[in-house]
């Protein structure tokens, strides 16, 4: 055997030794499981010392997706852009399907609620009614004023995001949002091994860690695509409208209206607007409803409950 073999040998059998042990590291993409049998199909990969080894292909693993748009570009948001949402409270039915959509996209774990949906009554003669309530990207948030380590953020577009990779789960934020949108993991999330590896993405939000918190964020990964929001496009009664302030239009994917219209011919109005925290969230009174309170009492959720 030639010396020059000895050395790769010398090399791959190393490079083995070496994955062996970092195995329950998540920063290599080709750790060896102890209880994976070799195939016997070997992949060549070029080591550390430009050397060209072989590499049994059960010992490799798919490299983490990385997100697709850098962190800083995440934090600036999307020039030109100033988004805003509008919620018909005449179309609400609790149906859930905004919530279940939302929860389907971003991983979320039972009782992690992003948008819930409040049985809500607001004098003893008047009729209750269905209130869909997400974070408001408040054009003066008290979360980001409030954070010490710069994890929570407002982007040029309006979009307020977390960085779990800052957040140190002081709840902060928590404490300082009067709309009580924002929920905190208090346990390790139960996440498929595919998004568990993945770096965090403050623009979809995935994956959640252990210890921070989590909001609503207004899906922006779906609009750099042109797309709605997961709520938006879930809710069959186009509860939900989403659209472009600066443009002047929101939309539901089925109707289109302009935005000043919308809100000034149907009274919109903003939660707790004496504040001064200037919502991006805008409803429309229950007024002519579309359907009876009562239909959406079965799929009301106990942990949703106004205390």
């Amino acid at each position: 055997m030639s010396s020059e073999n000895s050395r790769r040998e010398f090399l791959a059998a190393g490079l083995l030794t070496t994955l062996a042990v970092a195995c329950n590291s998540k920063k290599s993409p080709f750790q060896p499981d102890s209880d994976v049998a070799e195939s016997g199909e070997k992949v060549k990969l070029l080591s550390v010392d430009g050397e060209i080894i072989e590499v049994d292909k059960a010992f490799l693993k798919p490299v983490p997706e990385m997100p697709s748009v850098t962190n800083e570009e995440a934090r600036k948001g999307i020039p030109g852009k100033k988004f805003v949402m509008v919620i018909d409270l005449s179309r609400c039915k609790n149906l859930q399907r905004c919530q279940q959509a939302c929860n389907h996209a971003h991983h979320l774990q039972q009782g992690q609620n992003w948008i819930k949906v409040y049985p809500m009554h607001d004098a003893q003669k008047e009729a209750p009614y269905w209130q869909p309530t997400t974070c408001m990207h408040c054009d003066e948030p008290p979360c980001v004023k409030v954070c010490p380590v710069g994890a929570t953020f407002k982007r040029q577009d309006g979009i307020v995001l977390i960085d779990n990779e800052r957040c140190i789960g002081c709840r902060f934020c928590m404490a300082a949002c009067p709309y009580s949108t924002r929920v905190f993991n208090w346990g390790a999330p139960d996440l498929p091994a595919d998004i568990a590896d993945q770096p965090y993405n403050p623009e979809t939000s995935v994956p959640q860690k252990r210890g921070t918190v989590g909001k609503c964020d207004f899906c922006p990964d779906m609009t750099r695509m042109g797309m709605l929001p997961h709520c938006v496009s879930a809710c069959p009664n186009g509860v939900y409208f989403f659209g472009d302030l600066n443009e002047d239009s929101v939309t539901n994917g089925s109707e289109t209206f302009r935005f000043s219209d919308l809100v000034r011919d149907k009274a919109g109005y903003r939660l707790m607007e004496d504040l001064g925290t200037k919502p991006s969230v805008y409803y429309l009174p229950p007024v002519d409803r579309n359907f009876k309170f009562e239909e959406g009492l079965q799929n009301i959720d106990p942990l949703d409950k106004k205390s």
